[in-house]
């Protein structure tokens, strides 16, 4: 009788299957993809993604393995570095925004990905919804497109009798559903605010110079961005050129800012890609993408840089500096 007991128990547990939390064997080294627009450019944000990961209990060369993939500023490398990251990775990070996500979605429908900072991941058509992504991708929203009209509302509070503005963008840099969305949004916020506002393009790095030539000659008052990883990478350049123009600029991240522009208003980038280390932990632990919901920001932060100000002759009122997160001086 005790023998036939202790065959039933092996049966039992031989049929159950195994708990989420030993899906990865101890000892075993994990491989994640890592699928950047310009390694050196964001090199915090990565590293942001790493301490995330070290908080979390991996460590590089004892028990993960990142397989960098550098597109060196050329978004049109994503799909060849995606598909080659299909190959080596237990999960695969984009870090690129849209377009990596995108390029990393259509190189498989099996492994694992971790989206960073998409602007509108349903409208792109990364996922088809926010709470249940479905299939096998998920990840980090950075949510633009309805702060578009508040930067516009930060800029003219700042430039006292502002009355044109210019919106630098970067057309296919997003996703055509989220830009369409972009350039709506910005059209009904400047004309609430009674602003007259003038779109330029910039396609790639090479079209600055003649972007902000075609910004002077506008005679604009001041200027907002449209997110774009392109102008991100750019960003230090682009805060020269606004400060060689003498044009007060509104940007959607506080790097911007760091780097010399005006002010901005958005989500904290390096918080988001700190945050997407616990995706890829859950998923390594054995939770599908699709049961993960895609996490939007709750939290917006406005920085101002007062040193630029005070060399663009402004005078920051003091209402906007009450309500800013930080202040450059």
């Amino acid at each position: 009788m005790r023998l036939v007991w202790l065959a039933v128990v092996l049966v039992v547990n031989i049929n159950l299957p195994p708990l989420a939390a030993e899906a990865q064997p101890p000892g075993k080294v994990v491989r994640i993809g890592y699928l950047a627009t310009d390694l050196v450019a964001a090199s915090s944000l990565t590293e942001s993604f790493r301490r995330g990961l070290r908080e979390l209990g991996y460590v590089e060369g004892r028990n993960v393995v990142i397989e960098y993939r550098d597109a060196e500023g050329k978004p049109e490398r994503f799909p060849a570095l995606a598909a080659d990251l299909v190959l080596k990775a237990d999960v695969i990070v984009t870090a690129g925004g849209t377009l990596a996500a995108l390029a990393a979605k259509q190189a498989t429908k099996t492994v694992p990905i971790v989206f960073i900072a998409v602007s509108d991941p349903v409208a792109s058509a990364v996922v088809t919804s926010l709470s249940r992504p479905s299939g096998n991708v998920t990840g980090l929203s950075n949510f633009n497109a309805e702060l578009v009209g508040k930067r516009l509302e930060h800029i003219t509070q700042a430039v006292p009798g502002l009355s044109r503005v210019v919106a630098l963008w970067q057309p296919g840099g997003l996703g055509e559903r989220t830009e369409r969305e972009m350039l709506k949004q910005a059209d009904d916020a400047a004309r609430a605010l009674g602003v007259r506002l003038q779109f330029v393009e910039a396609r790639a790095a090479a079209d600055l110079d003649r972007a902000f030539s075609e910004i002077s000659r506008a005679r604009a008052h001041a200027l907002t961005l449209f997110p774009s990883t392109m102008f991100f990478n750019e960003r230090s350049r682009i805060a020269d050129l606004a400060a060689k123009n003498r044009i007060p600029a509104v940007y959607q991240l506080k790097e911007f800012v760091e780097a010399g522009g005006l002010m901005s208003y958005g989500t904290n980038l390096n918080d988001l890609f700190q945050r997407a280390a616990a995706y890829v932990d859950k998923i390594l632990k054995g939770a599908k993408p699709a049961d993960l919901p895609v996490e939007q920001p709750t939290k917006f932060e406005l920085v101002i840089n007062l040193k630029t100000a005070k060399a663009l002759g402004l005078t920051i009122p003091q209402s906007l500096l009450l309500r800013a997160d930080q202040v450059i001086e």
